[in-house]
């Protein structure tokens, strides 16, 4: 397998297991609101989206949302997310492998910044991507759209053939077709028959990705 010359990582599900925390906190959110959720249909309807299109679906189900949700349901899950969130595991080894091989990696996410400051700042994962942090809150574009996993190898002067997209949603393997660029589907519960759809590569552990882009084995 050729090695690629970028790594571009998803965040939440795949960086660290803040999807879960959220969407508990969502389901609460939105069940308050008039509209009856769990977290695992909060989780089947939402990952990879936006907050503001999860507004908007909620409302078309039947959701009572204030003008002012998207601030509130930030502020809940922001104080959620402080309380800790675990590390994928397998990351940092991974991202050990990638330094000392020397390839650029970033982190392509739909999330705003402030949240990633919270669960990547919390494990020192925010210092190691350093400037290579592309939020669809800043840069105003949002998966599926490619924008930010182009931003990405942009910034890095990768052509988006050589660039690989690892990621947990079929929202985000959509975005990584549409660029171009190679995608690891990451599905550790379930087949990962969404991500499948998209014509990405699917696996259930972090530890495997070092073989599937080319690299030395990790130690499982």
């Amino acid at each position: 397998m050729t090695r690629p010359d970028l790594v571009i990582f998803d965040c939440d599900g795949v960086l660290v297991d803040s999807e879960t925390v959220s969407n508990e906190v969502l389901a609460r959110n939105l069940s308050r609101h008039g509209l009856p959720m769990t977290t695992d249909r909060s989780m089947e309807l939402f990952v990879g989206g936006t907050m503001r299109g999860v507004g908007e679906q909620a409302r078309l189900m039947g959701a009572d949302l204030p003008d002012a949700w998207i601030d509130e349901i930030y502020d809940e899950i922001y104080s959620a997310l402080r309380a800790g969130v675990d590390v994928i595991a397998g990351i940092p080894e991974l991202l050990d492998q990638l330094d000392a091989i020397g390839i650029p990696y970033a982190v392509g996410s739909n999330g705003s910044e402030a949240k990633m400051e919270i669960t990547l700042g919390q494990n020192g994962l925010l210092d190691r991507f350093g400037d290579a942090i592309f939020s669809a809150h800043t840069l105003k574009t949002a998966k599926p759209d490619p924008g930010l996993y182009l931003a990405a190898a942009a910034h890095f002067n990768v052509d988006s053939s050589r660039a690989v997209v690892v990621e947990d949603s079929a929202t985000g393997a959509t975005a990584a077709a549409r660029a171009g660029m190679r995608c690891l589907g990451y599905a550790p519960h379930g087949d990962g028959a969404a991500l499948m759809a998209t014509g990405a590569e699917v696996f259930d552990s972090m530890f495997a990705v070092p073989g599937l882009i080319g690299l030395k084995a990790a130690a499982e």
